[in-house]
């Protein structure tokens, strides 16, 4: 009997909610041997996080990451690849919250600068440690097809040779519509969560369209995950019914099983995952 390969896998905005549920899957999921990161932009509070789930008797390892930071996302990078080489899976989770005690206008540019571009600087700094049959998961939502779309935009997500910076910058100019109060005038969606969504979607298949002919070679996977509704702090606010949600906790199986998914799996690729199922982008 041979014993199971040792994964390497890290989970950002891991200090609570979902993130935290993650780590505590994947430490148990993975096993003896393997290295669970909790990546936390928050020394303490990743700390207290790693310490909790210590008295659980799992052993996740920290490692400081603000996904707003490009030094601070290089250099977790580079400590993962100083250490072990490379990486086996890759939960991009981190996620800025929005509160009804502000307008969006204020809180916008902070959102996209977390949600979106921090998606992309985990993209350009851990894409390359991927080692053969990596898993790489952006969470995202159901929110992120283009039907929640005016098709206005719909280019500017999905058309031939898009690129990542591309949907960047349609994200910087709706941050500038926003703050300047035209983007409802514009098309835009009134909810801030929308089109974050739809970008973190588009990036996913733009990464696993560029790489497809690598990522396929290799065995690896890129994917976008909806957890579902799930019962968290950032969430009650913006849901009336909390009755059917999830915990946090149960949110994590599937998301688990689609960071895990065995060497030799070729679907779902470059998808929006929910419940295990494939969800139509159009």
């Amino acid at each position: 009997m041979t014993d199971a390969p040792r994964k390497v896998a890290l989970v950002t905005g891991a200090n609570q909610g979902l993130g935290l549920a993650l780590v505590r899957r994947l430490c148990s999921a993975l096993g003896e041997g393997s290295t669970v990161y909790l990546a936390s932009r928050d020394t303490g509070r990743g700390e207290a996080a790693c310490a909790m789930l210590q008295g659980e008797g799992l052993r996740p390892e920290l490692l400081r990451l603000d996904v707003t930071d490009d030094a601070s996302v290089s250099a977790a990078a580079a400590a993962v690849r100083a250490r072990h080489g490379g990486i086996d899976i890759v939960i991009q989770n981190a996620a800025a919250r929005i509160t009804k005690d502000a307008p969006q206008s204020e809180q916008v540019l902070q959102f996209i600068e977390t949600n979106n571009h921090g998606t992309l600087r985990i993209v350009e700094a851990f894409v390359p440690l991927l080692r053969d049959n990596a898993r790489f998961v952006v969470v995202a939502s159901s929110f992120g097809s283009l039907r929640n779309l005016d098709p206005r935009f719909h280019a500017r997500f999905d058309a031939p040779g898009l690129t990542l910076h591309e949907i960047e910058r349609a994200m910087d100019d709706f941050v500038a519509a926003t703050r300047a109060g035209t983007a409802r005038e514009a098309g835009w969606p009134d909810w801030i969560n929308i089109p974050s969504k739809i970008a973190q979607v588009a990036s996913v298949r733009v990464l696993a369209r560029d790489k497809s002919e690598e990522f396929r070679r290799r065995g690896i996977l890129v994917n976008a995950a909806c957890p579902g509704l799930v019962d968290t702090e950032a969430s009650r606010p913006w849901f009336g019914d909390m009755s059917k949600a999830a915990t946090s906790d149960d949110a994590a199986v599937d998301l688990v099983w689609l960071a895990a998914l065995p060497a030799g799996t070729e679907h779902p690729y470059g998808a929006l995952v929910r419940h295990r199922q494939p969800l139509p982008w159009v």
